[in-house]
């Protein structure tokens, strides 16, 4: 065999494999001798086929055959030879002329990159921090308040906060347009659901009256044939709630869960929610700072059978996110995310190489105890995981990601930058 490799644009390789054609001849002879002892052709009886009517039919299709087992076998074995690591499943180009005794064929495909990592020692992460406050406790609990409000219809003018049912009619140049008329239409002042304008010119209204409004629709807007035009709605308000809280009270609790109604003990659930929610924000976000200056820090030209390999995946989990059905996504939009994903998949594969980071057995069972946790039975969990090698593999992988994060706060220079528990979770 012999294999000679020319380098093509970025990381293609053309890989030409000449194979001995001796050896395919003999495997093909061997197979005609195989096929003579049963081979059934009209006229003749069975195993008693003449070697030159065998050789005249299935001649061309024996030479294929074997050829294709050979290129399986041989493909491997020359990428090993040559030191190759291929990024994706090479194209084979055949070239194969029996009558003039040439058995070859071309291997293209993409390398993986080599990547040699940039010193962080002079990079700056700036690494979140946060305390749960009283007054972060007080937020939470008017929101789950504003979560089970009711509406209470009032005798007055309208006013931020309130709902209103209105009808209206929307013109364009004197003339209606589609979705531009509604009956019985819900509208919270104050939400930014519609065009500029509208919210605001309701202000002050009352049941009963009629509002022109004379606005103009943003440009760019969704519905390109109206983006920039002037619009007239002409608004009638049919009705005005405002917003009521309930109390926090041994009902309110109830609604969560608390069967005994003690509003100590569900404040304080609800505060050590927050705080793993907080702990679990604050390890996401340090690790995003992470990713962020490893990718920045070192540029990675990338295969793109990776790429496109890793844009079909993304859209089918997005697919399947939005309920799975026929929709199909196209790959396309995919693609800087794509290309982020397997920048930090060949950098961080460097970095866990370059290190001999394993992962620490005892923060995998922790991962894997703290996924189950949340679950009825969380033994039940822990054996899934650790049943399968494969699945506890991608526990395996996500504690190898966060020991990175680790060595990489170690190495660079760490600013810690102070940030609440809202600007963590909006």
């Amino acid at each position: 065999m012999q294999v000679s490799v020319e380098a093509g644009e970025g990381l293609e390789r053309r890989m030409r494999i000449d194979l001995p054609f001796e050896e395919v001849s003999a495997e093909v002879e061997q197979r005609l001798q195989k096929l003579a002892r049963q081979a059934k052709l009209p006229g003749f009886r069975p195993g008693k086929v003449p070697m030159k009517v065998l050789r005249q039919r299935y001649n061309e299709q024996l030479h294929q055959e074997v050829f294709a087992d050979m290129v399986q076998k041989s493909l491997f074995e020359a990428l090993n030879q040559q030191s190759l690591q291929p990024a994706g499943m090479p194209h084979i180009e055949p070239d194969l002329d029996i009558s003039a005794g040439r058995v070859a064929y071309t291997a293209v495909f993409e390398v993986m990159p080599e990547i040699a990592l940039a010193p962080v020692a002079d990079k700056v992460i700036k690494r979140p921090v946060s305390e749960l406050a009283d007054s972060d406790l007080d937020d939470m609990m008017q929101r789950l308040r504003k979560q089970h409000q009711t509406w209470e219809p009032v005798e007055r003018a309208a006013q931020l906060g309130d709902q209103l049912s209105i009808d209206f009619v929307g013109t364009v140049d004197g003339e209606a347009f589609e979705g531009g008329t509604l009956n019985d239409f819900k509208l919270e002042l104050g939400s930014g659901r519609l065009i500029p304008g509208f919210e605001e010119g309701l202000i002050g209204a009352t049941v009963g009256e009629t509002r022109v409004l004379d606005l103009t629709f943003p440009d760019p807007y969704q519905a390109e044939h109206l983006a920039g035009k002037p619009v007239r709605f002409e608004v009638t308000l049919e009705s005005i709630t405002e917003p009521c809280l309930p109390e926090i009270d041994a009902e309110f609790v109830k609604n969560f869960g608390v069967e005994d109604g003690d509003v100590e003990r569900f404040k304080a659930d609800v505060r050590r929610n927050m705080e793993r929610e907080l702990k679990e924000r604050l390890t996401a976000r340090t690790k995003e700072r992470v990713m962020d200056m490893l990718h920045e820090a070192n540029p990675v030209e990338l295969p793109k059978a990776l790429i496109q390999s890793e844009m079909r995946t993304m859209a089918e989990q997005m697919r399947q996110a939005l309920g799975g059905g026929q929709m199909q996504l196209p790959p396309e939009m995919f693609e800087s995310g794509a290309k982020r994903r397997v920048a930090l998949g060949l950098i961080l594969g460097q970095v866990i190489r370059d290190n001999d980071i394993k992962a620490d057995p005892a923060r995998v069972l922790e991962t894997v105890e703290r996924m189950a946790a949340s679950y009825e039975h969380p033994q039940q969990v822990v054996d899934y995981y650790y049943g399968d090698a494969e699945r506890l593999s991608s526990i395996q992988g996500l504690v190898m990601e966060e020991q990175v994060v680790d060595l990489m706060l170690e190495q660079a220079q760490v600013e810690d930058e102070p940030m609440t528990f809202a600007q963590l979770t909006e």
